[in-house]
């Protein structure tokens, strides 16, 4: 019995580390700078979202991927942005709070698309090519996240590349980092199976307004 509980352990052990590798290995050399990504052309600069306080303040680690997002459409990266995150409660809105944020900031609320059912880094990239319409993307997040994002951006049929917006050091960092080993397996099969996300809805064009995505 032992002995066969050691080797599930083995296998599972087995299939996390070459996910992870997969993952990594194949997705490192899209992550780029800002001047190579504002060479791209992209149609959308995708923000993967993250905690807000109560008070509609974004958290540190979000703060830094709106402004890495922010940054790269001043830059000429895209001329959209699509903010994808958590809205999935009337008491919780991460999107509104990246809108509001960019839009302070100096982005025409025009410009700004928000993804209210962005529940997880998967589900943000296929809406992006299945309801946002976007063929060409480049993601703002974390060099740690990065590699999760871009690598269901390209097996969704994305081209994408990444910016990492590492500004600063976060105190749950090695949380973080322990969190993305599964976050990675679980992914790596996702985009294997092309798994639907929990809502699709009716296509968005980048063509109008970003401002008919709020609400």
């Amino acid at each position: 019995m032992l002995g066969v509980l050691l080797g599930c352990a083995l296998a599972v052990a087995l299939v996390v580390a070459g996910t992870n590798a997969a993952v990594v290995l194949t997705s490192k050399d899209r992550i780029v700078g800002t001047e190579e990504a504002a060479a791209f052309r992209a149609d959308a600069i995708v923000v993967l979202g993250a905690s807000v306080y109560a008070d509609g303040t974004p958290s540190s680690i979000l703060q830094d991927r709106l402004d890495d997002g922010i940054a790269l459409y001043f830059a000429g990266a895209a001329p959209k942005i699509i903010m994808s995150g958590d809205n999935s409660t009337v008491a919780y809105n991460e999107v509104k709070a990246m809108k509001d944020y960019a839009v302070a900031q100096g982005v025409p609320s025009q410009d700004v698309f928000c993804d209210h059912a962005g529940f997880s880094t998967y589900e943000s990239m296929y809406r992006a090519k299945h309801v946002f319409g976007a063929e060409r993307i480049v993601v703002a997040t974390q060099t740690y996240h990065l590699y999760r994002a871009l690598y269901a951006a390209g097996g969704l049929g994305l081209e994408a590349i990444g910016v990492p917006s590492d500004y600063r050091e976060y105190a749950h960092q090695l949380q973080y980092d322990v969190r993305e080993v599964p976050a990675r397996t679980k992914d790596f099969f996702q985009t294997l199976l092309k798994t639907p996300p929990t809502f699709v809805g009716d296509p968005i064009s980048l063509d109008q307004s970003g401002d008919v995505t709020e609400g």
